[in-house]
């Protein structure tokens, strides 16, 4: 009997979303190819988390690093070659890793027969089709999400101060204690107080920006320059325009 180690591989936890290939679905897969072809599972190795496109993966890098050596272990099972990589570069440098320790990979899901001339011409184009796939997804995340922020809605990264992100709701959310600074600030600013002047009275109140130090003339700064966004608008893309937002405004307009 033939022994042979396992990976698997999901990107998110859970695996959800356009990549919905979880681990119960890829271990069913390789323990019915390993019983159909003879083959004993020795050890199984498991990334979670872990992008397609990602060039680093502990979970492989610990066969090829000789947590499975041949002999006896000849191969490296998966469910599909994509678990290995959706980059091509990053896939034929890992079954390159792997022949060096000898093993082999084999895909439940693209078993051409390894002794096929044509083999090698069906692999690569599995794994191109697989970097196309993941373009694909790409490009339909990125475009759902500036279609959010077009509307107004929360598109991701960091929020401005003065609000957190309520991942309920997938927006913002004021906080409270940040939001009485924010609305300070402007007053100070309303009544001709300068930068540092502002900043003086802040840090005599004890109060601390977001990292909880003191404030500077660049993170006061940084505030006055949200005015739109404490008003109730949102900006998206990096050349892109202000539109009226669905967060709960900071600022009154007046």
């Amino acid at each position: 009997m033939k022994q042979a180690v396992a990976y698997m591989r999901v990107s998110t936890n859970g695996q959800t979303g356009a990549d919905a290939f979880g681990l119960d679905a890829q271990k069913e897969q390789i323990l019915a190819y390993a019983k159909e072809n003879d083959i004993s599972i020795v050890d199984w190795f498991i990334d979670e988390g872990i992008s397609g496109a990602s060039p680093t993966k502990p979970g492989l890098d610990a066969i090829v690093a000789g947590a499975a050596t041949n002999p006896p272990i000849e191969m490296v099972i998966t469910a599909k070659n994509d678990r290995i990589s959706r980059k091509i570069e990053y896939y034929y440098a890992y079954k390159i890793k792997l022949r060096e320790v000898g093993l082999e990979i084999v895909s439940v899901a693209e078993d051409f027969g390894r002794e096929s001339m044509f083999a090698p011409i069906l692999e690569a184009l599995t794994a191109a089709m697989a970097e196309v796939e993941r373009g694909m997804i790409t490009a339909r995340t990125s475009g759902g999400r500036k279609v959010k922020a077009s509307r107004g809605g929360y598109s991701g990264g960091r929020p401005p101060y003065g609000y957190d992100v309520d991942k309920n709701i997938k927006g913002y959310v004021i906080n409270k204690e940040q939001a009485e600074v924010v609305r300070l600030i402007f007053e100070l600013k309303g009544k001709g107080s300068t930068f540092q002047s502002i900043v003086d009275e802040l840090n005599s109140r004890g109060l601390t920006n977001r990292s909880g130090s003191k404030w500077s003339i660049s993170s006061v700064q940084v505030i006055l320059n949200n005015e739109r966004t404490y008003k109730g608008e949102y900006h998206y893309g990096k050349n892109g325009e202000w539109v009226k937002g669905v967060h709960e405004p900071i600022l009154t307009k007046e």
